[in-house]
């Protein structure tokens, strides 16, 4: 194990400069040299960055965010949210960290300082310092958000209280370092729990029905899927999906399908030119009743993995999908009893599914060929913690996030207070950043590479 540097964030914070921004949220910069572009010519008149990107943290015991240098694990810079209670997720483009509090109907972004523009005839990469963005996103109830080629979904669930309706804003790293007032956006004239996927001019949304034709269980969440195509800053309703999709909760993409959980099954939707047709794939028996609510696909693999469990939580149980044949089978690999999945990802070229356990196992699944078919197997479990698991903090647990430029994945652990770098190609932990507080969640920042096909 290589140990990178300790900072406390107290020692910062005393030789750091004040400055408060917009929304009165607290920024803490560290005084620090101008950085410089030190990236070669691309040989077209760009220029490019070597780096292994920035991690955001997000600390559990305070609404503070912090900036780490993936290359020489510094500490950056730290900032003051302006919400106690804060989710974390990351921009369609890896640009920005993307700081969510639902409770209070507000999204915030901050710039993680890496970022690429393409300028026809070169690339060029930009690295600034990390700086919190004046620019906001309100809505009700902000929850599911996607991401896919460049392009970031927020949908709103609205509030049947206040009667609110459901909406859906559409958002690109360049809608939000450009604060753009006027977003791609999808009105509803209901509250409703549902999902939707950009893909280029087209958006999958979910449709909630009348209570009197639902054939969800829970009247809050949708049992349809519509396909929108924007027109100027608006959604227009092109065509509902043939298919119904009682309880619907989950969905994800790769290049050619779409998917969505439903409580009987998988709702498939593949794009024919402007039109989509759709089927479902019935839950096998192996499911035993448990609904498949939460997806994951990528790009570059022809299978999606579903993770189903029973209506009021329970053990996780994952499924393989696979779209052109429209069928499913468990996956040959299941959680051992008592190692609760605590975060699932694909690695950045799509060649592994990884799943981060409660007890500190990172699990690497590959998909082998047989008969034709793909199907994934467990090739290494490797335990990234040292501690007493029984000692974690109430309501925390191990986090994971993927690098997107080479083959690395970064976990946190609230009980030792940092955060390792493992290589998924030698299957060792390369580095180690310590913390001087618990990390609620983290996620990479930086410049993305474009994998390659498998």
């Amino acid at each position: 194990m290589t140990t990178t540097r300790q900072f406390s964030l107290l020692a910062a914070t005393l030789s750091a400069v004040l400055l408060t921004g917009c929304g009165d949220a607290e920024t803490t910069i560290i005084e620090t040299d101008p950085i410089v572009v030190d990236g070669p010519d691309d040989g077209d008149g760009g220029l490019t960055i070597e780096s292994m990107g920035r991690l955001a943290v997000l600390a559990a015991q305070s609404n503070e965010a912090a900036i780490f240098s993936l290359d020489d694990g510094d500490l950056l810079t730290h900032f003051s949210l302006i919400h106690n209670s804060n989710t974390l997720t990351v921009s369609a483009d890896y640009r920005f960290a993307v700081i969510v509090s639902r409770s209070q109907d507000y999204m915030g972004f901050i710039d993680g300082g890496l970022w690429r523009e393409d300028h026809v005839e070169h690339l060029h990469d930009y690295k600034q310092d990390p700086a919190m963005s004046d620019y906001e996103l309100t809505g009700s109830r902000p929850t599911h958000i996607v991401k896919n080629a460049g392009q970031m979904a927020v949908f709103f669930d609205g509030d049947a209280n206040t009667g609110i309706p459901a909406s859906v804003s559409v958002l690109t790293d360049t809608n939000i370092s450009n604060q753009t007032s006027e977003l791609a956006t999808l009105a509803y004239s209901i509250n409703m729990h549902g999902v939707a996927e950009p893909r280029g001019e087209h958006l999958l949304a979910s449709i909630r029905r009348d209570d009197a034709q639902s054939t969800s269980a829970s009247k809050s969440l949708p049992d349809q899927v519509a396909v929108y195509h924007l027109h100027n800053t608006g959604y227009e309703q092109e065509q509902v999906l043939d298919v119904v999709c009682p309880d619907l909760h989950g969905a994800a993409q790769n290049h050619a399908y779409v998917v969505f959980g439903c409580s009987d099954g998988i709702l498939l939707a593949h794009q024919h030119d402007d039109e989509y047709g759709s089927v479902k794939i019935v839950n096998i028996d192996g499911l035993d009743g448990s609904r498949i609510g939460t997806l994951y696909g990528h790009k570059e693999s022809k299978s999606f993995i579903g993770i189903a469990s029973g209506h009021g939580g329970g053990p996780a149980t994952l499924i393989s999908i696979n779209p052109e044949e429209n069928a499913m089978e468990l996956l040959e690999w299941q959680p051992q009893n008592g190692a609760n999945p605590v975060s699932y990802a694909f690695s950045h070229e799509g060649e592994h599914f990884l799943v981060l356990d409660n007890q500190g196992f990172l699990n690497i699944l590959s998909p082998h060929e047989h008969n034709g078919e793909t199907h994934w197997e467990l090739t290494t479990s490797l335990n990234t913690t040292e501690q007493d698991i029984s000692t974690m903090p109430t309501g925390m647990s191990f986090g994971m996030t993927v690098a997107q430029n080479g083959h690395y994945v970064y976990v946190s652990d609230p009980i030792a207070k940092h955060v390792l770098q493992i290589d998924l190609e030698s299957l060792k932990i390369t580095g180690d950043i310590e913390l001087d507080f618990a990390p609620a969640s983290i996620t990479w920042l930086g410049i993305a590479e474009e994998g390659h096909d498998h």
